[in-house]
């Protein structure tokens, strides 16, 4: 371990041991991944790992914590309240994938790892709930047509569903985020657009 790192400030040394564990879990799973294997990918020792987050549960738990906060905070950038509802729903469709695409261990570690791990499910649960009302509230200050608050909440339901299957296939390589965003774009506009037709014309010319 090089002597310069011992003098890292704390929440530097912090995030550099995160940053190794999301690397880690992300390509391990839960289970499979060692402590040893994070301090090492770290470049600390064991027991300085330990020192900051007692069990690897305190760990992954602080992984999935400071991911979430992360993936909250992508989304809300581009929001403009002035554009136009179409414009604005593709932003916030953009947005979460390009995260995905640009995050993909973080990405792995938020909905797949921790999914399958029971002890951490309420975690993704209320990071998805956050998401969800997010994404109403986005939809709620750019809409132009008359909805009710079932009708915004259940669009943002579909949105988060229909963007986390297609995320997946982004991780796997098996869509480019252009293309991915058109598709759950084209998927969720007409429940965006109200009572409007979404006829041939328009869904050619989604994107």
């Amino acid at each position: 371990m090089a002597g310069g790192t011992k003098r890292l400030p704390r929440a530097v040394r912090e995030q550099q041991m995160l940053d190794a564990a999301v690397a880690v879990f992300a390509e391990k799973g839960f289970r499979e991944t060692a402590m040893d294997t994070i301090a090492a990918a770290a470049n600390i020792s064991k027991p300085m790992l330990y020192l900051y987050y007692g069990s690897k549960d305190e760990l992954f738990a602080a992984c999935v914590n400071r991911e979430g906060s992360r993936f909250i905070e992508a989304m809300s950038t581009g929001f403009d309240p002035n554009l136009k509802q179409r414009d604005q729903a593709r932003t916030v469709i953009y947005e979460f994938l390009h995260f995905v695409d640009t995050n993909r261990a973080s990405w792995r570690v938020l909905y797949r790892v921790a999914t399958a791990q029971s002890n951490f499910t309420a975690i993704v649960d209320a990071s998805r709930a956050r998401l969800i009302e997010m994404i109403a509230d986005l939809l709620r200050r750019g809409t132009t047509v008359e909805a009710t608050e079932t009708d915004f909440e259940l669009m943002a339901v579909a949105l988060v569903g229909a963007g986390e299957a297609v995320a997946d296939r982004i991780t796997e390589g098996d869509i480019d985020l252009d293309s991915a965003t058109d598709l759950v774009f084209g998927m969720g506009w007409h429940g965006l657009a109200g009572d409007k037709k979404v006829t041939g014309e328009h869904v050619s010319q989604i994107g």
